[in-house]
């Protein structure tokens, strides 16, 4: 499938994208496989000599095992290049609210990796509580991090995303389980880190010493990947492999500058422009 795009039989007039940022999930790979032209796309970012990350909303999971499945997926480790949205809550924990005690509502693996970044963790007192992508969530959770909230504690969500694709189609996500909260405790979070948030991006930008309008976003969602265009200014090209459907477009505020069926599709552009 070609570029759906008013860029897409010209080269872009801005030039091609010095970096690109990846999503993971619905865009690299469904479930466990790969997606059609993801190790191809690597082999040409490294033959061009152009930096990549992979950048994910899920926080079920923390870096090491997104490492591990890109690495049994064929990915070299040298590219398994990982910035999560648990890096930038765990990041604007340690710079705004240094000491603090969490409540962390994710998995363990979350939790895990909150404690390895010296972050305190305490679900009976204290200071601020955060929302993760729960895939290990239970009632008896529920009911504390909700006390706590009628409490008055502030409330950060990892991100947004109302679903994360599989290949048994979409499963409830953090926006669900913020939408759950709300309609208890009439609380929605103080501050929602992650896509389509500026600041995930930003911080990639500042690493590779870039402007935003360098990087290409690809990814499969409207309402987070394509967000970040009008968000951080950076560019977007959104893959019809995992949630976005094509005739989602038409009601979306959410535009993204190319459209491909999937990373093939991005990686013909790539080399045509």
């Amino acid at each position: 499938m070609a570029a759906f795009s008013k860029n897409m039989n010209n080269p872009d007039p801005r030039g091609l994208p010095k970096a690109l940022v990846l999503d993971m999930d619905g865009t690299f790979f469904l479930g466990e496989s790969l997606l059609p032209g993801a190790l191809e796309l690597l082999d040409f970012l490294n033959e061009r000599e152009l930096p990549f990350s992979f950048l994910t909303n899920n926080t079920s999971r923390n870096k090491a095992d997104y490492f591990g499945k890109l690495t049994k997926l064929g990915v070299r480790q040298a590219d398994a290049r990982i910035f999560t949205a648990g890096d930038a809550t765990i990041g604007f924990l340690k710079r705004e609210h240094p000491g603090e005690r969490v409540f962390v509502m994710g998995t363990g693996s979350l939790i895990e990796s909150f404690r390895r970044a010296g972050i305190r963790i305490d679900e009976q007192n204290p200071d601020l509580l955060v929302l993760g992508y729960d895939t290990e969530l239970t009632y008896e959770k529920l009911v504390k991090f909700c006390l706590h909230l009628r409490a008055g504690l502030p409330f950060i969500a990892t991100h947004p995303d109302f679903n994360c694709p599989s290949p048994l189609g979409p499963l409830p996500d953090i926006g669900a389980m913020m939408a759950m909260i709300e309609v208890s405790t009439g609380r929605k979070p103080d501050l929602v880190l992650g896509k389509p948030n500026a600041g995930i991006i930003l911080e990639l930008a500042r690493g590779w010493k870039l402007q935003p309008e360098e990087i290409l976003m690809t990814g499969d969602r409207l309402y987070t990947d394509i967000a970040l265009g009008s968000n951080a200014g950076v560019r977007t090209a959104l893959v019809l492999s995992g949630e976005s459907r094509l005739e989602d477009l038409e009601n979306s505020p959410f535009k993204p500058d190319l459209v491909f069926e999937n990373l093939l599709g991005l990686l013909d552009w790539l080399k045509n422009n």
